[in-house]
């Protein structure tokens, strides 16, 4: 009898284990997953004319050239260079250009001029002219001898010379400072 006892007393504990911790309820939760994912940034820039790249040189009269950068839609904030490189001989045949209102020359770095695009207008996609008036003027003390000087191979042809570059905006908080890492 002692031994059904037993067992009754074991089978009820048993059973008031389970009954009890059947009753408690732990709480726990679980969020919804963050995922993640890393995607690119990216500028992209065009220097486009549409005027050609040879031009014929007239005494006194302007030619129509027509340089500019666009940065392309969807491209991120950035600062905008031209570099404006004019040949040795460049000044005994054509008056000195203008830059078109907008651009910054950069101290220190002859021939290079800067802007800031911002994000909205990057992502946009935004074309700058880099000459004022889209011309460059032909000096009218250039003779015929200087000319036939070009046409017989002893002078060099005068030339006029457009690069382009963008660097990111982000990380850069001066033009001269994203400058420098253009190699």
């Amino acid at each position: 009898m002692k031994k059904k006892a037993t067992i009754a007393v074991v089978a009820l504990a048993l059973v008031l284990c389970f009954a009890i911790g059947g009753t408690l309820a732990w709480l726990v939760d679980k969020s919804d997953a963050v995922v993640n994912t890393f995607t690119y940034g990216d500028i992209n820039i065009d220097l486009s004319e549409t005027t050609g790249n040879e031009y014929k040189m007239i005494p006194g009269n302007d030619i129509t050239k027509d340089p500019k950068v666009t940065v392309d839609a969807n491209s991120e904030a950035c600062w905008l260079f031209v570099k404006v490189e004019k040949s040795a001989n460049y000044a005994d045949y054509l008056d000195n250009y203008t830059i078109a209102d907008g651009w910054n020359e950069l101290d220190g770095v002859a021939g290079v001029y800067y802007r800031e695009v911002d994000a909205t207008t990057a992502k946009a996609g935004t074309s700058y002219q880099v000459l004022k008036g889209n011309t460059v003027t032909v000096l009218d003390i250039v003779e015929k001898s200087d000319m036939e000087a070009i046409k017989n191979g002893t002078t060099a042809k005068p030339t006029l010379t457009f690069t382009a570059y963008a660097v990111q905006k982000d990380g850069f908080n001066t033009a001269a400072l994203a400058w420098a890492k253009i190699k």
